[in-house]
């Protein structure tokens, strides 16, 4: 039976959110919704707490079966910014969120790019060809691609 999957994609301003339904064949992954979940502007933790109700509740409100979330991933030498701790805040809350929903899986690009296909996640995201022949149903928005991303690999882990 089809399942109804989320994939998400967190930065320190907002998160990107594609639900899809996953066939149980290898035909192409069904578009439902493809949106953006903005973090409020103002008190982090009060944004926090609004951020994760928002995810729970759309969650269970819409018999998610099971969400995947990008992982982070090292940023390279030196210390990490503001601006990845604060994404990895928000890739906390979504997570934490999700998780007393549904099972949820972090994925990274770089697995990905190791175990999908033969090609590195950026070189999918770009090929319009492929999502195409990926995806159906509702518009997919092209930074929506990543997310996206996450649920045909983890369809086929």
């Amino acid at each position: 039976m089809a399942e109804r999957w989320l994939g998400l994609t967190a930065s320190k301003e907002a998160v990107v959110v594609v639900d899809a339904t996953i066939p149980d064949d290898d035909g192409p992954i069904l578009i439902n919704a493809d949106d953006t979940w903005r973090v409020q502007k103002g008190d982090r933790p009060a944004a926090y707490n609004v951020l994760h109700q928002q995810c729970a509740d759309y969650v269970r409100e819409n018999g998610i079966d099971s969400v995947v979330v990008k992982a982070s991933a090292v940023a390279g030498k030196g210390s990490a910014t503001l601006g990845f701790l604060l994404s990895a805040e928000v890739r906390g809350v979504v997570l934490a969120a999700a998780a007393s929903q549904c099972p949820v899986k972090a994925l990274s690009k770089a697995v990905i790019s190791k175990t999908y296909g033969d090609r590195k996640v950026d070189e999918y995201v770009a090929d319009d060809a492929f999502w195409a022949a990926q995806t159906t149903g509702g518009n997919l928005r092209k930074l929506s691609r990543e997310a996206a991303m996450l649920l045909i690999a983890a369809r086929n882990a």
